[in-house]
């Protein structure tokens, strides 16, 4: 008969490190609720636990402070917005659309998701701006990972889009969600989805 070490027993079907990963993943979904609700700069860790059912000490379980864990939420956040972008780019490139409609396509994915998710929305264009040298650099990073893929995706016959061009362009379409979220979400989708597209016309325009 065979014994179990604590670090394997399991709780409900459930061994202590998967409890632990998803207590973590409780807090951060907690965070981006909490963060981008109410603000980070104006919510401290036990709210966030509060909102996750779980005390201060699961906390300090997974995070070493809360920066930790705004980082974590914001990575997050924006993993499941650029999924979004990317599979609506993908789909209309395997439909055959043109680089306008590819384009359009990720456009509508971006601020449809932004508009379903206002927490989310705005910790990943408001709360994660000014906190700290390392959250800087985690928009910027991201900034640039967006800018990469949008290149790849709308390169064509071995034509490359230019880097600083393809970042200037993403960094122009979240300066607009921006001041589109602080306008309370007006004007609408496709009226912004029309602005944005200006920024990159004549690389879109191209053949």
């Amino acid at each position: 008969m065979t014994s179990k070490t604590p670090s394997s027993r399991s709780y409900r079907g459930l061994s202590q490190e998967e409890r632990s990963a998803e207590r973590r993943q409780r807090l951060i979904a907690a965070a981006i609720e909490v963060y981008g609700g109410q603000g980070y700069r104006q919510s401290p860790v036990k709210s966030v636990c509060a909102e996750a059912g779980l005390t201060e000490r699961y906390f300090y379980e997974s995070f070493g402070n809360s920066e930790d864990l705004l980082l974590a939420a914001y990575n997050e956040a924006i993993r499941g917005l650029v999924a979004e972008m990317t599979q609506a780019a993908q789909a209309a490139q395997a439909a055959g659309e043109d680089r306008a409609r590819r384009a359009h396509a990720m456009l509508h994915a971006y601020f449809t998701a932004l508009k379903r998710n206002p927490p989310a929305a705005r910790l990943i264009l408001v709360e994660i701006r000014g906190v700290s040298a390392a959250a800087t650099d985690a928009y910027t990073d991201t900034l640039r990972g967006v800018a990469r893929m949008v290149g790849d995706i709308f390169s064509s016959d071995g034509e490359k889009v230019h880097d600083l061009f393809a970042l200037g362009v993403v960094g122009g379409i979240s300066l607009i969600a921006l001041q589109w979220i602080q306008q309370g979400y007006a004007p609408s989708i496709e009226e912004l989805i029309g602005i944005s597209l200006q920024l990159g016309s004549k690389w879109l325009d191209a053949p």
